[in-house]
């Protein structure tokens, strides 16, 4: 349980190494499974394409 009373996810998806369509698709493929945890950032390089999902 977070302090903000919303408990965490238990699995997740890193996207650290994805870019391109291997990133779409993994997200897709995550989200439809129902994995809510998805790890992204600037840094990574690929955080516009995991957002536009």
């Amino acid at each position: 349980m977070l302090n903000s009373g919303y408990e965490m996810p238990v699995n997740g998806l890193g996207t650290y190494s994805l870019h391109g369509d291997e990133c779409i698709n993994s997200v897709k493929s995550a989200l439809s499974n129902g994995v809510r945890l998805t790890d992204t950032a600037s840094a990574y390089g690929n955080d516009v394409i995991c957002c536009e999902l």
